[in-house]
């Protein structure tokens, strides 16, 4: 029984004619794309994610691996095998002029050097279609060429890797897409959570803050700090101690706020006050509008900081 044929003597049979372009394309393809794929699918989950936590690092691990396996795929493959993946299931080989093999330096040159082809309005990659030689501008550079040669592995073996790389790459792209979507979602759900909390507790926090009776100054005032946070609480302190003296009622309300950023922990309203300080009869009102800084340390929202918003001058008046 005759021996199987090597790649050599298939060459020597009749092997040695130049690829077809749609072989090369399949096999650059099957090579380069289902890595680029993960590379940007990882790249895109961790913009979405905190940097430098967990699952950032994991998406840069992944991507990172995505990338490198390019060119172990391409260049370390082919010098170790004489195949890379793709080349194998498309029976392209990449070779010098005289059929000796490129070798890894030449490898890497002649990928690195696609950049002219692409470059050319991609006219490299198609200069093969009507070249004699059927080769790109990296291959004239680096006097290479891509020839039909069958790859000596059983097809089927070579279908099943291509099939595995295909379905790897496609698991951890819709993986990584997942992660994405979750994270987006977790965010803007909280951020909803958020919003819905400072628009129903945002105006009565400020406006108990504010409140205070002559003959419950003590305990409201002490419910005012319970009120702020530690960044906040000193400041309301001070004023708390230049009103206490001869202190009168005051009581406030707000008729109109609106949410203007939020965090799941922080978040800023403007408010329209509405109040009244004073006894009968002697109540005077009061109005004015507030900018509030919350912040949310633990279970519940806090003043973080409170700013009167000085009204609009009319002309004339600057």
């Amino acid at each position: 029984m005759a021996d199987a044929p090597t790649t050599e003597s298939t060459a020597a049979a009749g092997g040695k004619s130049a690829a077809r372009w749609p072989a090369r394309a399949g096999a650059f393809v099957v090579d380069v794309l289902p890595a680029t794929g993960v590379v940007a699918s990882a790249a895109l989950a961790a913009l979405t994610l905190p940097p430098y936590g967990l699952w950032w690092w994991i998406c840069v691990w992944v991507g990172g691996v995505a990338m490198l396996a390019i060119p172990v795929n391409r260049v370390i493959l082919p010098s170790v095998t004489g195949w890379s993946l793709g080349r194998a299931a498309f029976g392209v080989q990449v070779v010098r002029r005289g059929g000796d093999p490129a070798g890894p330096v030449r490898l890497a040159v002649r990928d690195l050097a696609h950049l002219l082809d692409t470059l050319a309005l991609l006219l490299g990659w198609f200069w093969p279609l009507w070249d004699p030689p059927h080769r790109t501008f990296a291959d004239m550079l680096l006097g290479t060429e891509a020839r039909a040669v069958r790859c000596p592995a059983p097809p089927r073996a070579v279908q099943r890797r291509v099939v595995a790389l295909v379905s790897a790459a496609a698991v951890l792209c819709a993986a990584l897409g997942a992660l994405s979507f979750f994270v987006v979602y977790q965010r803007d759900r909280a951020n909803d959570q958020a919003r819905t909390q400072l628009s129903e507790q945002g105006p009565r926090i400020v406006a108990e803050l504010l409140t205070y009776d002559t003959k419950t100054l003590t305990e409201d005032f002490a419910h005012a700090q319970s009120l702020t946070t530690d960044n906040y609480r000193g400041q309301l302190i001070e004023v708390q101690q230049t009103v206490q003296k001869g202190a009168v009622p005051h009581a406030y309300w707000i008729p109109d706020s609106a949410v203007l950023a939020v965090a799941p922990r922080h978040g800023t309203m403007l408010m329209f006050l509405r109040g009244q300080a004073g006894d009968p009869p002697q109540i005077r009102p009061i109005t004015a509008t507030l900018r509030v800084q919350f912040a949310k340390p633990a279970d519940r929202w806090l003043v973080d900081d409170l700013a009167f918003v000085p009204p609009p001058q009319p002309q004339g008046h600057r």
